[in-house]
């Protein structure tokens, strides 16, 4: 009888400590990601745009082909994401960045002889889904070789998919001043024969990926591409054929008409290619942009319960960041 029971006590307590394992594990598994399902995000990085102006030495492309790294800008965003699932979650988002396009920077003939440029300010604001399919998550505190428990995973992966809206505003140099363009009425918009007028603020589609890792309990950091489809070709203020450039003079001034149609004239054979009519953009094929930026990510948590009992137990089970 006396044998007996320190082995009785001996199992009962290997039994508990298997249960408490077990409970630890499930409790990881299937309810951890709760306590820290929010989530609030700083980035930075660069933006560059894809459209008519610049780009490779060729006739514009779509996609990411008239990437111009000469005149990538800086861009910033402020995000808020809330995880539904381990794997899932919606983020909100606010970025600011600058686009930028320059003919002078190709060497293609049509392009260069023509002579537009631009910048402008962007502003999107998005809401995306994102499927995580792996996500950074520490084990135990040590993450030492040989101890037993759940496994460290520092690095994640995650793709997103969204609608989002932006304003542009774009804007050209005269005389070492930037001049708004869309008042000019650069392809005749609002004026007889001339393209309709465009609406500053434009719906988008903003999707891509990114790889993150943590680094402590709250702290996430990574790096993310956003390619930026949007439904308007007029981010630049270059989209369909040259107006009449009198007509211009008249109707909105000699600012307008220089901007309309700054082109060289070095080369005669392109000389014809700038009159009334002729070819200035190509609005089949829609402006776009990319983002790629370092994130840093924090975790907001919060615990089904306040008390210092219920936090012990987490912290006992080692599932705490």
């Amino acid at each position: 009888m006396q044998r007996a029971l320190p082995r009785a006590f001996t199992l009962t307590f290997v039994l508990s400590l298997l249960a408490l394992s077990a409970s630890a594990q499930y409790f990881r598994q299937s309810s951890y990601w709760k306590t820290h399902r929010k989530e609030v995000e700083f980035g930075f990085g660069m933006a560059n745009f894809l459209g008519e102006l610049g780009g490779r030495n060729q006739i514009g492309s779509p996609f990411l082909w008239d990437f111009e790294i000469s005149q990538t800008r800086p861009a910033v965003h402020l995000a808020y994401r809330y995880y539904l699932a381990r794997q899932q979650a919606l983020r909100g988002r606010l970025t600011y960045g600058i686009l930028a396009g320059n003919d002078n920077t190709t060497t293609e003939m049509f392009r260069q002889n023509r002579n537009l440029s631009f910048k402008s300010d962007v502003f999107e604001f998005s809401l995306v889904y994102e499927l995580h399919l792996y996500r950074e998550e520490l084990g135990h505190m040590y993450d030492l070789r040989g101890v037993k428990g759940t496994k460290s995973s520092r690095f994640g992966l995650y793709f997103f998919l969204g609608v989002g809206g932006f304003y542009f505003d774009p804007r050209a140099q005269f005389n070492n001043s930037w001049v708004r363009l869309k008042p000019l009425s650069t392809e005749g918009q609002g004026l007889p024969g001339g393209a309709e007028e465009y609406n500053n603020f434009q719906f988008c589609i903003p999707m891509g990926f990114g790889i993150r890792r943590a680094f402590t309990k709250n702290w996430s950091g990574g790096l993310e591409v956003q390619y930026t489809k949007t439904f308007t070709d007029y981010i630049d203020d270059v989209s369909t054929n040259y107006y009449d450039n009198e007509v211009l003079l008249q109707e909105r001034g000699e600012v307008a008409a220089y901007l309309a149609d700054p082109s060289l004239g070095t080369n005669p054979e392109l000389a014809s290619q700038t009159n009334t009519g002729e070819q200035r953009g190509d609005e089949k094929d829609l402006d776009a942009y990319l983002f790629l930026k370092f994130t840093a990510d924090y975790k907001l948590y919060r615990y089904k319960s306040g008390s210092k009992k219920y936090r012990a137990r987490i912290r006992r089970a080692k599932i705490v960041f």
